[in-house]
């Protein structure tokens, strides 16, 4: 994934870091109401069940209130009488007999000494912090007023609602966990998209792979695949007008070049010919590399075949002898000892990128000696003893049209085209200046992989 368009901007979150936030507010806010629900809910069956109960009581309290009155005797002041034990040893209750409204017979011993202000008849009633229910004799004017502490039913709420969020806290803590498990997993074939496309390029333009691709992903990638399409139309449209472009330019520029030529042998030293004929050469020069540009990057017609090595440079070797005497002298070619196993590729195009070695080698070696070298296990080197160049100028020797010598012709295409075949070749063009173990001079090397199954190849 290329990461430099996102230098510089605030890191976003990951999609299902999204998608889990999201889904978690959802839940909180939906487990928020259920517990305002439950708790509505809660509180009314809690004051039901403690009414209930304390209704029960009432009733059954009754008559064991009537037989403490009996056996102590109905008092004769105001002041009640106390209860003597409770009424039930497991639940203490605070309750009063009253027979009017200020007359109480008998309350227990939290039971305050004046009679609940509520009135005399059957029913609940809320004083304060009680909640009392009055029940009445059935014979007698007699009432038992049973209070229960409204903060029991408080606490009992307040108990009840701490569970429930603690029970939220929990839930959705794990749920936080599996949430995120599910997502990273359900989205990693976003990912796998994401690999695919940043994989594509100026030299693979192929279609996505889209058929484990849920729906929606699946009709991004055909738009994808579609847009690649057309990308891959248009750039084969641009190389092939680069290509016939070089190709028609190429035929008319040599009958040029030869007719001037023919012109200053017939009519001796001309410097305006010369100069014609000199700035001719240049544009075929020039020509020919952005044939060669064209021809490597757009990869047409390229052949698979296995390519021996040494055969190869022996070919290119003997182009250069016998185009100029320069090359014959200062051009050496080192075979290796034993037969190589051939490579996989394209002789033709392999040719360009040998050729265009030496051509830089014999061109900025300021006369020195060159020498093209078949190494194994796959390797072809070109290297001089010329003055080489400088680290500043090593970093940018594979870049487009950037020249090194005024005085020489070329754009700097060269290292360029050469670095673009072997790239498709699977090969790797290593460059160095001065060579392992020299004082001076400068090496190219292209290191291409063998065919599978050969264990050696004759030249």
């Amino acid at each position: 994934m290329n990461t430099a368009a996102f230098v510089g901007r605030p890191a976003a979150p990951r999609l299902a870091e999204r998608l889990t936030r999201s889904l978690l507010w959802v839940l909180a806010a939906v487990w928020l109401a259920s517990i305002v629900g439950v708790s509505l809910y809660l509180n009314r069956q809690i004051n039901r069940n403690f009414d209930h109960e304390l209704e029960e009581s009432a009733h059954r309290m009754m008559e064991a209130a009537l037989y403490q009155v009996a056996a102590q005797g109905e008092p004769t002041t105001p002041q009640p009488l106390l209860a003597a034990e409770p009424l039930f040893d497991s639940t203490p209750l605070v309750y009063q007999l009253v027979r009017t409204p200020d007359r109480v017979l008998l309350r227990s011993q939290h039971a305050p000494v004046q009679p609940f202000a509520v009135p005399l008849r059957q029913g609940y009633y809320n004083v304060k912090d009680w909640r009392v229910y009055v029940a009445q004799h059935p014979q007698e004017p007699l009432y038992l007023l049973l209070a229960d502490p409204l903060a029991e039913r408080s606490e009992a709420l307040q108990q009840a609602l701490f569970t429930l969020l603690l029970a939220a806290v929990v839930v959705l803590s794990l749920l936080a966990w599996l949430l995120r498990r599910v997502a990273e997993r359900e989205l990693r074939v976003l990912g796998q998209l994401q690999a695919q496309i940043g994989q594509r390029g100026g030299r693979d333009l192929s279609a996505l792979h889209l058929a484990d691709l849920p729906l929606e992903l699946r009709a991004v990638g055909e738009d994808i695949n579609r847009l690649l399409a057309r990308l891959a139309e248009a750039l084969d449209v641009e190389r092939a007008l680069a290509a016939n472009a070089a190709h028609e330019l190429r035929t008319p520029l040599a009958a040029a070049t030869l007719r001037l030529q023919t012109a200053l042998d017939q009519g001796g030293p001309q410097p305006d010919v010369q100069a014609a004929v000199a700035a001719l050469r240049t544009l075929a020069q020039r020509t020919e590399k952005l044939l060669q540009l064209s021809r490597a990057e757009s990869g047409a017609a390229w052949q698979r075949v296995p390519v021996p090595l040494d055969a190869l440079a022996s070919t290119v070797a003997q182009e250069f002898w016998h185009a100029s005497d320069d090359a014959r002298r200062r051009l050496d070619l080192v075979l290796a000892d034993e037969p190589l196993p051939p490579v996989w590729g394209d002789p033709d195009t392999l040719a360009i990128a040998v050729r265009n070695l030496i051509e830089n080698a014999l061109r900025y070696s300021a006369g020195a000696a060159v020498t093209l070298e078949v190494r194994a296990p796959a390797q072809l080197c070109v290297h001089d003893q010329g003055p080489g160049v400088d680290a500043e100028r090593l970093r940018t020797l594979r870049e487009r049209h950037v020249r090194h010598a005024r005085d020489q012709a070329g754009y700097g295409l060269g290292l360029s085209i050469t670095s673009t075949i072997v790239a498709r070749h699977g090969g790797q063009l290593t460059l160095a200046s001065p060579p392992a173990g020299q004082a001076r001079g400068f090496e190219a090397c292209i290191a291409l992989p063998s065919v599978p199954g050969h264990h050696g190849a004759s030249a």
